[in-house]
């Protein structure tokens, strides 16, 4: 039985005890996956796991507190799974983790990159994998692509490819890809002056149409009812079609997220315009972890920023 019938075998054992299942299904194209909500076997028929399983369904586990739910969770889904409990944010009576190890999942920018002149991702008609490869159908044609050439950045460095919390756990767990982050992305970005980066992000910032999907697909974004981007008392910023005001809201959404992000990568993969908006909050991520030796979703105890401390081991005030 290969995992995809383990997982829908797991899914079916644990329908009658829950309101729902929350994993993945088919998309509106080959290439795309989508959130799958399972309430009866034949819903749990159309689940599907995989390299186009890449929506975090841990995003909607809050939207359903004080039901009882399951959650199909690969390794980064999991971490969210576990901030959102170590903040009280869901309760761990309420949610059922059928876990399982990720081969990790597709960046659909690079699949448009690659296929280049070709064609679009639209006009594919259907996506096989054959091993290392994958071969679409494309106007009649097929196109072969290296997986590894398509695959998500954040799967590159992916410490935690298991889902560390689970109550099931279906497959053989595998071995990171990496034992540590280099921050290499943010080497890049910090090799620049101060001047280059604030013209960078005036760039990126420029072409931002303010629809907030970085922050309705962040897991962690639980208050996006009461958001400053929206609120008018106080109001925190304009509805001006600015850089400056699109600035401030990613530099505050990245700063409520500072020792939160999971770094799952749905607020940059949600990006319809496609600007590096997890550059921030990896940079405050690895703040946190230098300073207060926190790793979001995997470190257990209160956030270090939502909590006091009188002194931190690691900052040792008193002796400057």
């Amino acid at each position: 039985m290969g995992m995809q019938k383990e997982l829908q075998a797991a899914i079916k054992a644990i329908l009658p005890e829950v309101d729902c299942v929350i994993g993945w299904g088919s998309g509106p194209d080959p290439l795309h996956g989508a959130p799958l909500f399972m309430r009866s076997e034949d819903d749990a028929n159309r689940f599907a796991s995989g390299f186009f399983a890449v929506n975090n369904p841990a995003l909607f586990l809050p939207e359903y507190k004080g039901k009882k739910v399951a959650v199909v969770v690969k390794g980064c889904d999991a971490r969210s799974v576990g901030q959102l409990l170590s903040e009280g944010l869901i309760k761990r009576e309420e949610v059922s983790l059928i876990g399982f190890p990720c081969q990790g999942v597709v960046d659909h920018d690079k699949v448009a990159a690659a296929l280049g002149e070709k064609g679009e991702m639209g006009e594919v008609t259907a996506v096989l994998e054959e091993g290392d490869a994958l071969v679409l159908t494309l106007r009649g044609e097929t196109v072969r692509l290296n997986k590894a050439d398509v695959t998500a950045e954040k799967c590159m460095r992916c410490q935690y490819p298991n889902a560390h919390i689970a109550d099931t756990f279906v497959g053989e767990k595998r071995e990171p890809v990496a034992t540590a982050d280099d921050f290499a992305d943010l080497a890049v970005f910090e090799a620049m002056s101060l001047e280059e980066r604030q013209a960078f992000w005036e760039k990126e910032m420029s072409r931002c149409i303010r629809c907030y999907a970085c922050r309705n697909a962040c897991p962690l974004c639980v208050c996006r009812d009461h958001c400053v981007a929206t609120s008018r008392d106080p109001s925190w910023l304009t509805q001006a079609d600015s850089v400056k005001d699109k600035l401030f809201f990613q530099v505050i959404h990245a700063t409520h997220l500072a020792g939160r992000c999971t770094g799952c990568g749905e607020c940059q993969r949600a990006c319809p315009v496609g600007i590096p908006v997890l550059l921030l909050k990896r940079s405050l991520a690895r703040s946190v972890e230098k300073l207060f030796a926190y790793r979001a979703g995997i470190d257990e105890g209160t956030p270090p920023l939502l909590t006091f401390t009188l002194e931190e081991p690691t900052i040792k005030e008193r002796s400057w």
